[in-house]
């Protein structure tokens, strides 16, 4: 594989990990970010680990004379990883606005542009399972309806997965799969790279903040939930188990192996962990005790949600590989070593 993939959003957490497989699987890369939420020197640790440095451009996909202009003169991209976007569902219930404009304005520009593309196009979509709202059916499957997304960030999810099924079916210059992963944590197994945000929002860079005393206390909201120890219960994968997920799919379209023009896959581990055995864990593998304060429950959080897999391992024969315990000593290892990372 030479193609030329562009990457956007891949100084961030899940997509820089992607743009490591990518030249490690001998892609040429660009990346799109406006590091509004990440760091330039994701660029560094990435040439670290596979020797290469991909080509970079910082700009904001809202801006669609600026993504005009980068197509004009990039003519030949053959696949599209599309990570770009706002994902805190907290953040998203108290600026909703700000999650519609950035989330879909950016996807409204790319599909614009391409609409307009000399060549036909294979693009990866990060989606969510957000997009299955609360659903009482466990483990989610990618045959079930879609119930009404619980949170801002996840309608804006539905809605992209939506564009782009409606762009398919009046441009055939697009083939498209999303991938509906759950949450991803950990780090790369170099501990060059791991989940670095601006904001901190996540369950587990909070976690481990709190087990180096960067925060006093973790905050847990609610424990009065119909799970087995009371608090909320997710489907957590480790962040390059995904990456390979992305290689994967995008493989598939460019090799038309793909069935449809538009398909969509579960990622996960296939398994429900709650917020006290994430803390119990992660207490267990690393020896750091933990302080915590449970607090009302959060508008938005769902009270439990984990994944089929199996369409992904019967069709893309992708299978999730690390275990709870490395996935938290990743993450671990990563908080420790972050730190000393030149700015």
């Amino acid at each position: 594989m030479n193609e030329k993939i562009l990457v956007t959003g891949g100084t961030g957490y899940i997509g820089s990990h992607t743009v490591v497989e990518l030249l490690e699987n001998n892609f040429q890369v660009v990346i799109i970010d406006n590091l509004i939420n990440s760091k330039e020197r994701t660029l560094s640790q990435i040439e670290k680990i596979t020797g290469k440095r991909p080509e970079f451009h910082k700009l904001d996909l809202c801006n669609l004379q600026a993504v005009t202009d980068f197509f004009s003169v990039n003519q030949d991209i053959t696949g599209i990883i599309h990570f770009a976007a706002f994902k805190a569902v907290g953040e998203s219930v108290s600026f909703p606005m700000k999650y519609y404009h950035n989330n879909l304005t950016s996807l409204i520009n790319l599909l614009f542009c391409l609409s307009t593309y000399s060549k036909p196009v294979k693009l990866v979509f990060s989606s969510s399972c957000a997009v299955y709202g609360d659903s009482d059916i466990l483990p989610v499957s990618e045959n079930l309806a879609m119930k009404s997304a619980t949170s801002p960030y996840g309608r804006t999810k539905q809605i992209a997965e939506q564009m782009l099924q409606d762009y398919i079916l009046t441009n055939t210059n697009l083939q498209a799969i999303a991938l509906r992963y759950f949450n991803p944590i950990g780090a790369h197994p170099t501990i060059e790279i791991g989940e670095d945000p601006i904001k901190t929002y996540n369950l587990i860079p909070l976690l481990t903040a709190t087990a180096l005393q960067k925060r006093n206390e973790l905050y847990v909201f609610g424990n009065d939930y119909d799970t087995a120890d009371g608090t909320c219960v997710r489907d957590y994968i480790h962040v390059v188990d995904i990456a390979k997920a992305h290689i994967i799919a995008l493989k598939r379209l460019l090799e038309n192996e793909n069935k449809n023009r538009y398909e969509y896959y579960n990622l996960g581990l296939g398994k429900g962990y709650s917020v006290l055995d994430i803390i119990n864990t992660f207490e267990k593998v690393t020896s750091k005790k933990v302080a915590y304060k449970i607090l009302e429950r959060r508008t938005g959080d769902v009270s439990a949600v984990w994944a089929s897999t199996k369409k992904a391992n019967d069709i893309l024969k992708w299978k999730a590989d690390m275990t709870l315990e490395e996935m938290l000593l990743s993450a671990w290892q990563w908080e420790l070593k972050k730190e000393h990372i030149c700015c």
